[in-house]
């Protein structure tokens, strides 16, 4: 039974920079001491419920252990994605020794903006990064036209868990969307669903749609993100040839592996492997095909790789490595060695391109993503990019880094949003993603594309591990298994060494 925090606990049991967990009146509330100061607020993240009080204290703020969202312990606000909700705020007292939470305390009123603001604002692309902007933007006050495009006619929803839950038959379509089309509609944001920009014009500062309608601005948000590769060979485009990019082809798939019994998947990315997880746990017959000898290999190095292979075949998957594909077949898929695999479908997860066609077309700098400035400006300074297209300077790196995962472009729209209002707020995130197999969740902070080494701590074989990537002896990521308050902790230390 979690502590009663209106009977109080002992002073001492709160130290400066720790929280301790307890419930008032049923529901779950943390109280935290940073500062000096005291401050009691929900304790389940509002992304997916994770137990904030088992993550760390930064600052002000508290940081969930499960997907790294962070909630201002002043005011609840999510400060940072995948949180999109605040928490509550409680009152606290602190007297003879002991701490007591003694009730709700009334929402703060939001920030007021003082600047001047861009009467309008377009976002291309309902992603991870243009709904986060959208959000933002109200959130921040901006009382100004809002208008957020996508080309895909669902509202925008929940990227990650296509190829996870949703597909395993775990979670429920309704956790799908992450807003109800009422909640647009509410804050004043206009829905552009199911159409396509076919052109930016920033000298006459306007967007034109396919069907001509034309969107003009004074501040546009780029969120387009990232296309999948398309296989080039003989078969790609047999109906039961499938990638996996939208709502639409997860709910394809599902068809699909309702009545299927075997299935190949092509590419041993984390997406790809993601999805042979979720088509084991619907009972279907996996077979992985992959050019390389040891799965991810190129981003996880061969001890993780290696493990998650043996994972991946404890579940009854079968790999054949070092192998391409040749051909498709309506039964079947040919590899590179001559071997047949049988086949009711077949999913290829071989990568994505970034959609930079438009931004090339309206004279933006563009090298393998749009480039963009620390505040997240191209080269034309009233247009942003953010997400799976934008190259940013890194300062963890000191390199320019593109990188394609949902919480990077979340937080990439959150700091454009700030940014197109003026307040000039650099973009320093260290990237962070999650991917989940079975049982096991990989936490990956940082961004490694080389390295000289991997330092392997504790146990990969007992879910209890941790790759440490260096290079020139600084290190650039960490990735955990059933450590997730080391992740936070990496996450934190990794935020405190730039390059610059």
């Amino acid at each position: 039974m979690a502590t009663d925090l209106s009977k109080g606990i002992p002073s001492a049991d709160v130290q400066e920079g720790q929280m301790v967990g307890g419930q008032l009146e049923g529901k779950p509330v943390l109280v935290a001491r940073s500062g000096g100061q005291l401050f009691a607020i929900g304790a389940k993240c509002t992304h997916y419920g994770g137990p904030l009080a088992e993550g760390i204290v930064a600052g002000d703020t508290v940081r969930c252990p499960w997907h790294h969202a962070c909630f201002s312990l002043r005011t609840g606000e999510p400060v940072r994605a995948p949180a999109l909700d605040p928490v509550d705020c409680f009152m606290v007292r602190e007297e003879n020794g002991s701490v007591f939470v003694t009730g709700k305390a009334s929402p703060r009123p939001g920030p007021k903006l003082s600047a001047p603001t861009p009467s309008r604002i377009v976002i291309i692309g309902a992603g991870a990064a243009g709904n986060a902007a959208a959000e933002m933007l109200r959130r921040h006050g901006y009382a100004g036209s809002l208008t957020l495009i996508g080309a895909d006619p669902e509202v925008p929803y929940d990227r990650p868990n296509l190829s996870k839950d949703y597909l395993a038959g775990t979670a429920p379509e309704e956790w799908i969307p992450l807003r109800s089309r009422q909640f647009y509609a509410d804050r004043q944001i206009e829905l552009v669903l199911g159409k396509r920009v076919t052109s930016i014009e920033p000298k006459n500062r306007r967007v034109v749609l396919e069907d001509g309608q034309v969107h003009p601005y004074e501040a546009l948000l780029l969120a387009t993100g990232a296309d999948p590769i398309r296989l080039s060979i003989p078969g790609a485009d047999l109906p039961h040839v499938f990638t996996l990019r939208t709502l639409a082809d997860s709910r394809a798939m599902i068809a699909r592996a309702q009545k299927a019994q075997r299935a190949v998947v092509i590419g041993a990315s984390f997406i790809g492997l993601e999805v042979a997880a979720s088509l084991r746990a619907r009972n279907v017959e996996v077979a992985v095909v992959a050019p390389e000898s040891v799965p991810m290999e190129r981003t996880m190095g061969s001890e993780l790789g290696a493990f998650i292979r043996k994972l991946h075949e404890e579940h009854g998957v079968a790999f054949h490595l070092g192998q391409t594909t040749r051909s498709i077949e309506s039964g079947g898929v040919t590899l590179s060695n001559g071997t047949v695999l049988p086949a009711d479908f077949v999913a290829a997860g071989v990568g994505v391109r970034p959609s930079t066609s438009m931004a090339l077309a309206a004279g933006l700098a563009v090298d393998n993503g749009v480039l963009v400035n620390e505040y997240l400006q191209t080269s034309a300074p009233d247009i942003f990019a953010a997400g799976d297209i934008a190259r940013w300077p890194d300062p963890h790196t000191g390199e320019r880094i593109r990188v394609e995962h949902w919480v990077v472009a979340e937080r990439q729209g959150q700091t454009a949003a700030r940014n197109m209002l003026g307040l000039k707020e650099r973009f320093d995130a260290v990237p962070f993603f999650w991917s989940a197999h079975y049982d096991v969740t990989i936490r990956y902070v940082g961004h490694a594309t080389r390295w000289d080494r991997i330092q392997l701590s504790g146990s990969l074989e007992a879910r209890n591990g941790r790759a440490d990537f260096l290079r020139g002896g600084k290190t650039l990521a960490v990735a955990t298994i059933g450590r997730d308050r080391e992740s936070l902790e990496a996450e934190l230390s990794l935020e405190k060494d730039t390059s610059t």
